[in-house]
């Protein structure tokens, strides 16, 4: 892991100073062909990068190898819903079932060479997938605008129902101050009736 953030700061500092003529990589920007990269892991970082932002996991489908040292001289990455596979494979009378496979045929990929300089070079990228992409939200950090606009939200959602606590609050004191008054009515209605009937009781003796 340490080798890949050196190799992206590294290609990222010489693309800055403009000495050896390389563009500026940007790890927010789109892969392209003409990009160039210190080594064939700096491109792999970058890619996978890319495909974590956009919403895919990759993997490398080919290398090839120089005859002459046997160094890579040539690799290509794609998504990792790259190809088909078969679920279910027939050997003689005995069959093998395979675990279902997520590869879907998709064409995405960036194939990325070394030059004699030794630089690494884009030479092919394909953006399109035949699937839907998914971004992961454990992955994705909310930028400072983002968090702003959360918490405004958050405190404009708080404020509403502080509003709507304080008239039920409003709406519970009231019909509280009905039932002691409707109470207190009805008291005085029986205290009424209990003295009538006192009083026609004393007159009949």
């Amino acid at each position: 892991m340490e080798s890949l953030m050196e190799d992206k700061v590294a290609t990222t500092e010489s693309s800055a100073g403009g000495e050896s003529g390389l563009c500026e990589v940007d790890t927010n920007q789109e892969p392209y062909e003409g990009m160039i990269f210190e080594s064939d892991e700096a491109g792999k970082a970058f890619y996978d990068e890319y495909a974590k932002r956009v919403g895919f996991l990759t993997r490398i489908i080919s290398s090839r190898k120089s005859e002459r040292d046997g160094s890579i001289i040539s690799r290509r990455l794609a998504c990792n819903k790259e190809g088909f596979n078969l679920n279910n494979q027939k050997t003689g009378r005995v069959r093998i079932r395979k675990r279902e496979s997520k590869r879907e045929g998709c064409m995405a990929m960036i194939l990325v060479k070394r030059e004699k300089i030794g630089k690494w070079v884009v030479t092919k990228f394909v953006r399109e997938h035949n699937h839907p992409l998914v971004i992961s939200s454990r992955n994705s950090r909310p930028t400072p605008d983002e968090k702003d606009r959360k918490i405004r939200e958050l405190s404009t959602e708080l404020h509403r129902a502080n509003q709507r606590l304080a008239a039920c609050r409003e709406q519970l004191r009231t019909f509280m101050a009905y039932i002691d008054e409707h109470t207190e009515s009805l008291s005085r209605t029986v205290e009424n009736v209990v003295h009538n009937i006192k009083e026609i009781e004393s007159e009949d003796k």
